[in-house]
């Protein structure tokens, strides 16, 4: 494994051979042999280049963090200190990354120079683990049942809206009950997409499913169609840019108490998490949560 992250990182076998202090012939040989034992063709080579397979970059992404670890737990026991480095990949949703990871992020690279962040915005469901991700951000109510960890980073108010030209047409609901006769813009989720949940001043809880005209995995494209008339939605109030204020849309229900989504960080269940990981979740830790 060493030896091909070697092979990779060098993009030849006559360099890996240098720095792993090997002949060619060796590199080549373990090269083979690993992929004899997998079953799969990892590099693909011409005279003039190597190139990754498919499953060769997926194989490397989960080398990289497989050998870090390793060297770290090595450190770890023997009391050395290692700083945070390599290729940081990371999910968040979009409205989230914008509103408060792009504000610090910058100060997060100054601290760690020799992390690589590649920060993926994203509103779909990703895979932690298959998608390669050290660290993921999810927007949710509830959480499948999973493997993964998974800790609570703050959350954020979400609000209900409706533009007034869909509330002249269809009516304005006095209470959350009423929306199940009414169109609305929903998140595309695979928890509950359809139930929405409100409290009243004293407490009492209201959950009511709702019909979906529109189901997308961008709040953006909810908050357009909602000011295109084409529903009721609830977004995360991040989202916004005044059109509350200005009256191109209208806030439903702002006599119940206010609403929040819960943000978690989701990564994979390992005892030793590589630095990289652990000090990002602490920064983030100590920047946003609450």
């Amino acid at each position: 494994m060493v030896t091909f992250k070697q092979v990779v990182d060098c993009g030849s076998f006559t360099q890996a051979a240098r720095e792993l202090k090997h002949s060619k012939s060796f590199v080549s040989g373990e090269i083979n042999k690993l992929e004899s034992r997998l079953g799969v063709r990892l590099l693909n080579r011409t005279t003039r280049q190597l190139s990754l397979t498919h499953a060769g970059e997926l194989y490397y992404r989960r080398c990289q963090n497989i050998i870090l670890e390793a060297q770290q737990i090595e450190q770890q026991l023997t009391g050395q200190q290692h700083s945070p480095q390599g290729n940081l990949r990371v999910s968040c949703p979009v409205s989230f990354a914008l509103a408060h990871i792009r504000p610090i992020l910058g100060e997060y690279m100054t601290l760690y120079p020799e992390v690589i962040v590649e920060l993926e915005l994203n509103d779909q469901l990703v895979d932690v683990v298959a998608d390669g991700f050290d660290l993921v951000l999810r927007a949710s109510a509830e959480l499948d049942d999973s493997s993964l960890v998974s800790r609570k980073l703050t959350d954020v108010e979400t609000v209900t809206i409706a533009a007034p030209d869909y509330l002249q047409q269809w009516g304005t609901p006095s209470s959350p009950d009423e929306l199940g006769q009414h169109r609305t813009i929903n998140f595309r989720s695979s928890i509950n997409q359809n139930i929405w949940q409100y409290q009243d001043q004293s407490g009492r809880q209201s959950t009511v499913k709702v019909n979906s005209h529109l189901l997308t995995n961008s709040a953006e494209m909810e908050l357009a169609m909602c000011i295109a008339g084409q529903g009721i939605a609830r977004v995360p109030k991040l989202v916004l840019n005044n059109e509350i204020e200005q009256r191109v849309l209208v806030q439903l229900f702002s006599d119940f108490r206010p609403e929040f989504t819960d943000i978690y960080l989701i990564y994979p269940n390992r005892k030793y998490l590589p630095s990289k990981v652990r000090s990002f979740i602490d920064f983030l830790i100590d920047k946003l949560g609450r």
